[in-house]
C-alpha cells in the first residue's frame, strides 16, 4: 500500500519505519525538513541497530530506506494515500484540522487514522465529512520493537475502516488490540495511572526513581519503570494526558506538583536531557538534582 505518516517525531519516524519494513511505500511528512531529516536518521540509527544485533539485515535495512521518503509538503504526502496516520502533537484542534485538510486531498477509499495516546478519536474525526473512514491506530514507543497496537473504534467509524485497520497492524506483525474510544483507552489510562502514582511516591520520599523503576522491573517484569517511562515519553505528554483524563474522569488522575515544576522549567526528559533523569546520548546518566526522594 501507499501510506502517508503525518508528523517524524518519535512515534511518526517510527510508524514510517515499521510499515516501509512491512514492504509498503511510505511519505513521512513534517513542518520544518530539518524535522523530516532527524526522523530519516532515527529510522536508520534502529536499523543499523537491528543489523548490529543480527535483527535486520543489511539488505532489509536497505529495502526499507528506499521505501521512505519525507516531504513538508502534506499535498505531496497524502497524494495516492491508501492509509493515512497522523502522527502530530497531541492538540485537538491541530488534530481536528489536520484531519479536515487531508480529506480534502485524498480520494474517498482513503482510511484516515489518528496515532493519539489519549484524546477522543470520536472528537477527532467529527471534523471529516466522511467520518466512518476514520479510526485510532495507537502505536507504543519504541514502535519498531513494541508489539502492540490499540485499534480505537470511534462512534461513527464503520466495519470495513475497522476490518482494513486491523489488517493493516497484522501485516506489521504486531497484535491489534480493539478498544471503545473511552478517554485514555486501555492502555494509556492505565499506564499514566501507574506513571503518576510513581512521580507522587519520588514526591513524597517514598523512594527514589531508580528504585521505583527496579521495583516495577524486577518485581513485575515490566520493560521498563514507569519513571523512566515518563521521560522517554515526555513529562509535558504526560502532563497534557493527565490534564485531559482529570477533566473527563475526575481528580484521580490530577497532576503532581512535581511534574508541574518539571514542565515549567523546561525539563521535559530524554529530548531535552533532563526530566527525572539526566540523559546524554539517549542513555541514563544521573538522577535529576532537583528530583525529591531517598
Amino acid at each position: 500500500m501507499q501510506v502517508s505518516v503525518l508528523g517524524a517525531g518519535t512515534m511518526g519516524h517510527g510508524i514510517a519505519q515499521v510499515s516501509a519494513m512491512a514492504g509498503h511505500e511510505v511519505t513521512m511528512r513534517d513542518i520544518e525538513m530539518e524535522y523530516v531529516r532527524n526522523g530519516m536518521d532515527a529510522i536508520e540509527e534502529n536499523l543499523q541497530g537491528g543489523v548490529e544485533r543480527d535483527k535486520v539485515t543489511q539488505a532489509e535495512l536497505s529495502a526499507t530506506l528506499d521505501r521512505i521518503s519525507g516531504t513538508t509538503s502534506l499535498e505531496e504526502a497524502v497524494a495516492d494515500a491508501d492509509l493515512v496516520v497522523e502522527a502530530v502533537p497531541e492538540d485537538m484542534e491541530l488534530k481536528r484540522e489536520t484531519v479536515s485538510d487531508v480529506e480534502t486531498l485524498v480520494g474517498e477509499e482513503t482510511i484516515i487514522a489518528s496515532n493519539t495516546s489519549s484524546l477522543s478519536v470520536t472528537e477527532i474525526m467529527s471534523a471529516l465529512d466522511s467520518p466512518e473512514r476514520g479510526i485510532g491506530l495507537h502505536f507504543f514507543n519504541p514502535v519498531h520493537i513494541m508489539g502492540l497496537v490499540e485499534v480505537v473504534v470511534a462512534e461513527q467509524t464503520d466495519e470495513s475502516t475497522l476490518a482494513f485497520a486491523s489488517e493493516f497492524v497484522e501485516g506489521l506483525d504486531k497484535t491489534a488490540v480493539e478498544v471503545g474510544d473511552s478517554p485514555g483507552f486501555a492502555s494509556s489510562r492505565l499506564g499514566v495511572a501507574l506513571g503518576v502514582e510513581a512521580m507522587r511516591m519520588v514526591q513524597e520520599g517514598v523512594a527514589s526513581p531508580h528504585d521505583i523503576d527496579d521495583a516495577m522491573e524486577l518485581g513485575y517484569n515490566h520493560p521498563v519503570g514507569p519513571i523512566e517511562l515518563g521521560d522517554v515519553v515526555g513529562l509535558d505528554v504526560r502532563l497534557g494526558i493527565l490534564e485531559y483524563l482529570r477533566e473527563e474522569l475526575g481528580e484521580r488522575f490530577r497532576p503532581p506538583q512535581i511534574l508541574k515544576r518539571k514542565v515549567r522549567a523546561g525539563k521535559l526528559g530524554k529530548k531535552t536531557g533532563e526530566g527525572f533523569y539526566v540523559w546524554e546520548d539517549g542513555e541514563i546518566v544521573g538522577v535529576s538534582e532537583d528530583v525529591m526522594g531517598r
